[in-house]
């Protein structure tokens, strides 16, 4: 594995950018994919949400400036850009963010690349009830095991502020699923 400074140089370096670049995606792909898909819920508005990241990564790769990790700085890009294409996508259907959640909630029985049973589509629902950061920090903490230093440094948000996000998240969720 490379080194992620190497990495970084290389990036940034025009005669090795382009295979860096490769190995970027090889890398981390599969990581921004699932986070994307748990923000966006459909496999296809991924994969367009994934490709407008990579190339926002590409363009702004110069303005990396190492304050935070690679993966840090990339997860925001894609956090970001997961936001703004909901933001849009509700925007164009003319209901709010939190309708457009429950819409692609609700539609995930329909989607062929959902493998989740009963159980899973119900967390689903129950995630898509949650506050835009509230939603953000249970999915990274809870689908991807980050720690919460890491989440601080994805959505610059204090470490506190990050626990109490979490801890009301799984509060909602249980009464969700307890249908109170």
């Amino acid at each position: 594995m490379i080194a992620e400074e190497t990495l970084v140089k290389e990036l940034k370096a025009k005669a090795t950018q382009a295979k860096a670049f490769e190995l970027l995606v090889d890398l981390y792909k599969q990581r921004l994919y699932w986070h994307i898909r748990r923000i966006v819920l459909d496999h296809d508005d991924t994969d367009d949400v994934l490709q407008n990241t990579f190339i926002k990564i590409y363009r702004n790769i110069d303005s990396f400036k190492g304050d935070s990790k690679l993966y840090s700085w990339m997860y925001r890009i894609a956090t970001n850009e997961a936001l703004q294409f909901l933001k849009s996508k509700a925007r164009k259907a003319g209901v709010t963010g939190g309708e457009i959640q429950e819409r692609m909630a609700n539609n995930l029985r329909a989607d062929v690349y959902f493998e989740g049973d009963q159980i899973q589509l119900q967390l689903q629902l129950a995630i898509a009830q949650l506050p835009e950061k509230q939603k953000l920090v249970f999915n990274m903490k809870y689908f991807e095991a980050l720690k919460y230093e890491e989440i601080s440094e994805i959505l610059d948000t204090s470490v506190g502020a990050l626990k109490a996000s979490y801890h009301l998240a799984v509060k909602k969720i249980e009464s969700f699923l307890k249908g109170d």
